[in-house]
């Protein structure tokens, strides 16, 4: 045990977030482009992945066995190959000692913490799921959780809705088996405001 468990275990539950987005994208909206300064789907893939790798490289020292790109650029590509990259990442992480995420690194042009990189990586890659969760709700995708609950699967926690992940395990995202099914909305507005 750590100082800096808590962080890799958010990036251990991060990862999975950002599989389970990618997982709800439908094959043949990869390329749309919601809005010309958007980048697709497809882009956001390329863009976790290769920023991933720059980061964690280049700033924090983690090298993985992967080429930065899956050798295909499905989806399903995506995200076998991110699984397996980031699952690197996170074995490297769980052995570094406290002092690792307390040394100091380039960040751009400035010195940081490694462990201020590792949770400014973190939000990073959350900002940017939280834009494919925007392009899904446009395309008219059901959500399943990401954070909590969501309209799809009931509303709000208060008013009764579970948090439901698409898949239950790692294994089964991977092998697109076993997809839990959705509620739907509940009876009452997915808001704290109430209706109005």
């Amino acid at each position: 045990m750590t100082r800096y468990d808590f962080l890799v275990e958010t990036y251990r539950t991060e990862r999975l977030k950002t599989l389970s987005v990618w997982s709800q994208v439908p094959d043949a909206r990869m390329d749309d482009r919601v809005e010309p300064r958007a980048r697709t789907a497809r882009e956001h893939m390329i863009h976790q992945c290769l920023g991933e790798e720059n980061w964690m490289k280049g700033m924090l020292g983690i090298s993985v066995s992967l080429a930065p790109l899956p050798a295909r650029e499905s989806r399903r590509e995506f995200v076998a190959h991110y699984a397996s990259a980031s699952g690197e990442r996170l074995d490297q992480l769980e052995r570094q000692p406290d002092a690792w995420f307390e040394s100091d690194t380039t960040f751009f042009d400035v010195r940081r913490s490694c462990a201020w990189v590792l949770t400014r990586r973190l939000t990073h890659s959350a900002h940017h799921r939280g834009q494919l969760l925007a392009y899904l709700r446009l395309w008219g995708v059901a959500l399943f959780s990401t954070y909590g609950t969501t309209a799809d699967t009931g509303g709000l926690a208060v008013d009764g809705a579970e948090v439901i992940y698409r898949y239950a395990s790692l294994e089964d995202l991977l092998e697109e088996r076993n997809e839990r099914r959705l509620p739907g909305p509940g009876m009452k507005s997915p808001t704290e405001r109430g209706t109005s």
